[in-house]
């Protein structure tokens, strides 16, 4: 598929959710994707598809491995890389995010990169700004990239995404994780099963199309696919549970709960892991089913080809006079 083909199926200005992308949409950035999983395995990374380019990124919540990850998929890319640190700047002291919104108007970038802890600021910023805007995880809303990372994990191990039975299993309630993934699986053709305490799944989430177990071995019947959840303590407001030892006995991944799955269902988890809470560390570490190495591979390499698809659709480039 020429640049041509690709702007007309992926005429989008920003990335700030899985939710109303269609299938083709998904498939052409997993397709793209595959081309930077091949180019980051060699021993020169670089493009220059993105020379004369600035990405900004602005997290707004701490997240070593997303923002690392958006960092090296631009640099490969061959852009200029900013990295706002958001706790020691002037939001902390009371720039509104419309104010914020202004500030980085004036520095004239072509995308930002964007985290928040609430729900819906990315959109609001998208609204207010210039430049192209990528959703790096809002509140509890949605994580696009990390679905799509999901999805390109286990499309090169299963070969495909329809029909395949995907298990998430923990804190369903606190994750824009799940909501990506549930979006994304639905579109594709995929059947998503959500396991969880009674008090970590949101009311009214079957009307996303998903299956509400709340015991492991029965959701974990038959499943292609095992995604772990990490607990989100920070999010919680109140007790969700009674403690972590009886949470990791009704709920958390070892080899016993695992058995109810296929046989060679893949165990996955987007980090940072807290092993002997939602996962064994022997399971974890399991190298014939365990991809979460791998999704992290991928990570760079899906964020390198929406980096890629939405710059195809920013204004062309001019040289200074």
């Amino acid at each position: 598929m020429n640049e041509s083909d690709a702007n007309r199926v992926f005429a989008h200005r920003h990335l700030l959710g899985i939710e109303g992308l269609s299938p083709l949409e998904i498939s052409l950035i997993l397709d793209r994707s595959e081309v930077y999983v091949t180019q980051n395995r060699q021993a020169n990374k670089k493009r220059h598809l993105l020379s004369g380019r600035t990405i900004i990124n602005l997290f707004f919540e701490e997240s070593t491995r997303t923002r690392t990850s958006f960092d090296a998929a631009a640099q490969r890319m061959g852009a200029d890389v900013i990295t706002m640190n958001v706790p020691t700047s002037s939001v902390k002291k009371g720039e509104t995010l419309i104010d914020t919104a202004m500030t980085l108007n004036a520095m004239h970038p072509d995308v930002l990169v964007v985290r928040h802890n609430q729900s819906g600021a990315v959109k609001l910023l998208s609204e207010k700004v210039h430049s192209a805007v990528i959703n790096a995880g809002d509140g509890a809303h949605e994580h696009p990239t990390q679905a799509l990372l999901d999805a390109l994990t286990i499309r090169r191990r299963k070969g495909h995404l329809d029909n395949l039975v995907v298990a998430i299993c923990g804190d369903i309630t606190h994750s824009r994780v799940a909501r990506s993934n549930i979006h994304l699986l639905n579109t594709m053709g995929a059947r998503v099963r959500l396991i969880a305490p009674r008090t970590l799944i949101p009311r009214g989430i079957e009307a996303l199309g998903v299956e509400v177990h709340h015991d492991m071995r029965r959701g974990l019947a038959d499943c292609d696919i095992v995604m772990m959840l990490r607990l989100q303590k920070e999010r919680m407001q109140a007790n969700y549970f009674p403690s972590i030892r009886e949470y990791f006995h009704f709920f958390g991944l070892d080899y016993d709960k695992l058995s109810a799955a296929k046989p060679d269902a893949l165990i996955m988890h987007p980090g940072p892991m807290n092993r002997g809470v939602e996962i064994d560390s022997e399971v974890a570490d399991d190298i014939g089913r365990s991809v979460i190495r791998e999704q992290v591979e991928m990570g760079v390499a899906v964020r390198m080809a929406v980096l890629e698809l939405l710059a195809a659709n920013l204004p062309p480039l001019r040289e200074a006079r």
